[in-house]
């Protein structure tokens, strides 16, 4: 996996070192020597991870990096802040500030390319969701919302793997402080997995050190599982285990903590993982509803053309496959100009919506059915002969002929009425020629004096 990495440091030796070293792993190199010249350089090029020296004059580490975080163009970077400084409340500064991780000077190569690949696995996933949502009518108006949504911790729900008792209370009573937070704690790790599968963690903290069982085990059987693969992890290591640490990182840890824990720290870290997955959550969600947005009608929420098209292949590949009957079924509203005209769009829309809810009752949940545009619905019904149809088709006719409609206009309601064209699959033949023939039987349904049924074989 290779990533473009940008390297910050006002000291051009610490500037070549970490170029030299990158480059011999096949990651491109771009560098800054301040903070000002790197958030130009990270709005202008495609940037995925930036190695952010902390000490530089006119601007330091921690100002670039809370600049870059507040700017919705960079903010989805990855900052790794390098520093000679080990202290805690340094690295607590640097993750209030929006940086990911920390690295500690002299920059171990290890540590150094496991955190890289691992940062750059996340940044593509982010990146690949960021980008579908770029195709989303909603994304600039929803963009506010999911900032909103990344900035809110309160109702965390944390689950804490760890048998030591003592660093278990400290780690719950720092956590506890979150705003309506759940935070559960297990020493058992079959019981913790057991647990996970059940509940809907934001995050989940597990320590490398338990006595009945290997904490990067567990990590490593989490991320087979499909439910937890994108479960934020957080994994407890001893100081200068640095082995545990890249092991856990090349699994698919999240994060870590090196013990003995921080209070301060281990709020900070916490706080960025589920920040990081509600963002991820948001852009989920953003995309199933832009999604969702492609392939239905927004006035009916039934399925539109471009969704017909796709699955009334399957179904017909469906029928060709078990050799089976498969019906389609055209219906149009008699006369719908007329409500236009005389009520208005309102009272139209309101009809609409009341006949695309009459279609679906009166249809199984494997069959199709989707507005085709204006007044026009198809139905495909899989498994079903013409005589099943022509009652089906029946009784959605009589559906619509019995109940007056509810409108807003006028008398508040108004009796209506629709014709259906029915034709089977034939093989062999095109659906767009098994359109025609159903449309011909609506045609003679409406020129023979509508409110009726017509059959087309």
């Amino acid at each position: 996996m290779t990533a473009i990495v940008l390297v910050v440091d006002d000291l051009l030796p610490n500037v070549k070192l970490l170029e030299a070293k990158l480059t011999s792993e096949y990651y491109e190199v771009v560098t800054a020597r301040s903070g000002a010249e790197a958030i130009e350089i990270a709005n202008q090029k495609p940037i995925d991870i930036i190695l952010l020296d902390v000490m530089m004059p006119d601007m330091d580490g921690f100002e670039t990096c809370r600049r870059l975080k507040a700017s919705e163009k960079t903010a989805h970077i990855p900052v790794v802040m390098v520093t000679a400084l080990s202290e805690a409340e340094d690295r607590v500064q640097g993750l209030e500030a929006g940086a990911d991780d920390f690295l500690t000077k002299p920059i171990n190569d290890t540590a150094l390319f496991a955190r890289i690949k691992s940062l750059a696995r996340m940044k593509i996933m982010l990146d690949e969701l960021r980008l579908r949502d770029k195709t989303g009518i909603q994304l600039d108006s929803m963009s506010n919302t999911i900032s909103l949504i990344a900035r809110d911790v309160s109702g965390a729900r944390i689950l804490i793997v760890d048998d030591d008792l003592v660093q278990t209370k400290h780690i719950f009573s720092k956590l506890s402080t979150i705003e309506n937070s759940v935070i559960d704690t297990l020493a058992d790790s079959t019981k913790a997995m057991d647990k996970m599968l059940a509940e809907n963690y934001d995050l989940v903290i597990i320590s490398t050190q338990l006595n009945d069982a290997d904490g990067l085990r567990l990590c490593s059987h989490i991320r087979s599982q499909e439910k937890l693969r994108n479960l934020p992890l957080l994994i407890l290591v001893e100081e200068n285990d640095t082995k545990a640490l890249i092991k856990g990182l090349d699994l698919g840890v999240n994060d870590y903590l090196v013990t003995p824990i921080e209070g301060n720290e281990v709020m900070a870290r916490v706080n960025t993982q589920i920040k990081r997955k509600r963002y991820q959550d948001a852009l989920k969600s953003t995309h199933q509803q832009n999604f969702n947005m492609s392939i239905t009608d927004p006035l009916t929420g039934l399925y539109n053309r471009r969704y017909f098209d796709v699955h009334c292949k399957s179904l017909v590949d469906e029928a060709l496959t078990t050799n089976k009957p498969l019906l389609l079924l055209i219906t149009d509203i008699d006369h719908f100009k007329s409500v236009n005209d005389t009520y208005g769009h309102v009272a139209g829309d309101e009809i609409l919506k009341q006949v695309s809810a009459r279609l679906s009752s009166n249809i199984r949940p494997t069959d199709l059915v989707a507005r085709f545009g204006g007044e026009e619905f198809v139905m495909v019904l899989p498994n079903t002969d013409l005589k099943e149809g022509f009652t089906i088709a029946e009784r959605i006719r009589m559906s619509i002929e019995e109940v007056p409609f509810v409108i807003s206009a006028g008398d508040g309601a108004l009796k209506k009425t629709t014709s259906i064209g029915v034709t089977k699959f034939i093989l062999g033949e095109a659906i767009e020629d098994m359109l025609k023939r159903a449309d011909k039987g609506l045609y003679q349904a409406k020129e023979s004096g509508r409110n009726k049924v017509v059959i087309v074989e």
